[in-house]
């Protein structure tokens, strides 16, 4: 029986999930180009970016283990709530003389309160969805983060050009709050598991219950928690330093022709969402290691062209059409991996789970970025030679992952055939 997407409670978690992206988008966009108006330093911003990011990585264990523990629904209204109440304390609390320090604690509030919500949503998936039905669910999420990345930045830099930093941030906080409202109406079972353990102890034998799940029982879920890490390391390298490198200093083009690259990036990502949707039930889990390759491959011409003496257009066109081919087989190798994962992990550890994943891949990117960045420069006259081997190396992992894809694909239709049978014994 083919079961419906678009359930009260998942259209509910979308609209969400859209009006809490968008706020999240435009309230950045605003805040960063205030601290560069205001500082002139690209380094200070980096900086506090840096700094926020740490609470997400090491709270999210925490998320997870809430994510588990608590009545989702609430978690997430709640979050959202204070969410937007962290933005409207900020925005009454701003003025020229401490804006750095009041944003600094605003962005480091909102990457605690990420820690938690993350996982939580993730978790709420499965939970709504069942089968192929978790890998669309995954896909419209990843769609409405998309679109949400593409627009809010115009209209958030409109906002903030026309209007200044608060009234946008008073547009973000009715997003928040509109969220919150959403998520209200969501109705998730929810049992509570009153085991008789203080919250320290919880927490211990949770952490623990977690970390051997996936250390000795599965062992290949947490493979493919640092397989999603190691393609986000390359990718975010590539994408994030090198893409902007390229463009404006490589190919000194100016500041509108990154912009269309970034335009063309996000309408790429929209395009992959679309076809993991579009591939359930016809893309088989253990091809993954084909279209992980295939991100490697795309990152081959990108390199190749700069051994020819094309002109510049041409140049930035390979370049453009590489780094989409790539956004689009990240974006289904992503969404693939995560409904994987989901599926092969029990509704009592989805949350922490889903916690570890997060906190892997935030771990992996800043790495990636360092780590290019150095490259980058260091080899700017041979450019072609970084992206060439970031390929092939790529490429290798995604071929020698086939037995691990594989292995994960079969237990998978194990699990189905007990809780088929389960369901037939019921």
């Amino acid at each position: 029986m083919k079961h419906k997407l678009f359930t009260k409670n998942f259209t509910l978690l979308i609209l969400g999930q859209a009006s809490s992206l968008f706020g999240n988008y435009i309230l950045r966009l605003a805040l960063s180009m205030y601290v560069l108006d205001a500082t002139g330093s690209a380094a200070v911003f980096a900086g506090i970016l840096s700094l926020a990011v740490v609470p997400s990585i090491l709270l999210s264990p925490l998320g997870g283990i809430l994510a588990d523990r608590a009545d989702k629904r609430k978690v997430m209204a709640a979050l959202d709530s204070l969410t937007g109440t962290a933005v409207l304390c900020a925005a009454l609390c701003l003025s020229e003389q401490n804006a750095v320090a009041v944003i600094t604690i605003l962005l480091v509030t909102l990457s605690v309160f990420g820690a938690f919500e993350t996982p939580t949503v993730q978790a709420c998936i499965p939970q709504m969805l069942t089968g192929s039905q978790i890998i669309r669910g995954n896909a419209a999420v990843n769609q409405v983060a998309s679109v949400s990345y593409l627009t809010a930045p115009m209209l958030g830099g409109i906002l903030y050009a026309a209007l200044g930093l608060k009234p946008v941030m008073y547009a973000s906080v009715v997003c928040f709050f509109v969220t919150a409202l959403f998520e209200c109406f969501i109705k998730l079972e929810y049992h509570p598991m009153d085991d008789g353990q203080n919250i320290l102890s919880m927490v211990k034998n949770d952490f623990l219950t977690s970390i051997t799940f996936i250390t000795k029982e599965r062992t290949d879920i947490l493979k493919l928690l640092l397989l999603a890490a190691c393609s986000r390391f390359f990718v975010m390298g590539v994408t994030l330093v090198g893409l902007p490198f390229l463009v404006r200093t490589i190919l000194s083009l100016d500041a509108k022709y990154y912009g269309a690259a970034e335009s063309m990036l996000a309408i790429a990502t929209i395009a992959g969402s679309i076809a993991a949707g579009l591939l359930t039930g016809k893309l088989r889990f253990r091809s993954l290691s084909l279209v992980l390759a295939v991100i490697g491959m795309c990152m081959l011409p990108a390199g190749i062209i700069f051994f020819f003496g094309a002109d510049t257009a041409v140049k930035y066109a390979v370049n453009i059409a590489a780094f989409c081919g790539m956004q689009i087989a990240v974006s289904i190798f992503s969404i693939f991996a995560v409904s994987m994962i989901q599926q092969n992990t029990p509704d009592h550890l989805i949350g922490k789970v889903m916690a570890y994943t997060s906190a892997v891949t935030l771990c992996a990117q800043p790495a990636g970025q360092m780590v290019y960045g150095f490259l980058f420069d260091g080899f700017r006259e041979n450019i072609s030679m970084v992206l060439i081997l970031s390929g092939l190396a790529v490429c290798m992992i995604g071929l020698l992952s086939a037995g691990l894809f594989k292995r994960l694909e079969e237990k998978q239709e194990e699990l189905m055939d007990m809780k088929n049978q389960q369901d037939r014994n019921c």
